[in-house]
């Protein structure tokens, strides 16, 4: 089954090469999307592809890089578009 998810984790995310690794799980893991930095520190992702695959990048962003210290994740379950192709940093 497919799925999508508006992922925000929070904490330490910045400066820390989070997005670089989520690029790395993501591609590793086949889920397209996009990773960004937010404003006020946090980190802002879309996930999209099978489901266990992207609760598996999901629960990686629970912990993140070596260097991040994850406080909370948010998940925002959508409705599967497959408009997007590839893993981009933004």
């Amino acid at each position: 089954m497919k799925t999508r998810a508006i992922v925000t984790v929070k904490g330490l995310v910045q400066g820390v090469s989070f997005r670089y690794h989520t690029l790395q799980m993501a591609t590793s893991l086949n889920v397209a999307g996009w990773v960004r930095n937010m404003p006020n520190g946090d980190v802002q992702a879309c996930f999209e592809g099978d489901q266990e695959d992207v609760q598996a990048l999901i629960d990686w962003c629970r912990i993140g890089p070596r260097l991040a210290s994850v406080d909370r994740v948010i998940v925002e379950k959508e409705p599967f578009s497959g408009e997007l192709r590839g893993f981009k940093v933004r």
